[in-house]
């Protein structure tokens, strides 16, 4: 069963079949992830969720109850920083993240006409 202390979300967006929809669910079956937004709405006889991806372009709102606001905003400021230090790690290396580290220089090279 949901905890009441974390709140509930209402998503309004368009389905093909069913038109506008809205949807009221606790904050914990709900997210935002990779430009859509994932709800659970069910789960299976095998215990798996059921859940409906839906990209943010059908999405005319999603509206949270939160208990502190600042909270929500630390959280997903985190979730950010979290996200800039794995692209980070991606193309930098692992020490990308770290504060301490040295900068790094990329040199690009590129073709000269002289080549031709």
């Amino acid at each position: 069963m949901a905890d009441p202390d974390l709140g509930e979300a209402v998503i309004v967006y368009e389905d093909p079949e069913e038109g506008t929809v809205e949807r009221t669910v606790p904050n914990e079956r709900i997210a935002y992830f990779q430009d859509h937004w994932i709800v659970k709405l069910d789960e299976d006889e095998a215990g798996n969720d059921i859940v409906r991806r839906v990209p943010l372009q059908r999405v005319h709102y999603v509206e949270r109850s939160v208990e502190e606001f600042e909270s929500e905003v630390s959280t997903l400021r985190n979730q950010v920083e979290s996200v800039a230090r794995d692209i980070g790690s991606t193309l930098f290396g692992d020490d990308a993240g770290d504060a301490d580290a040295e900068p790094r220089t990329i040199e690009v090279e590129s073709e000269s006409d002289d080549d031709s």
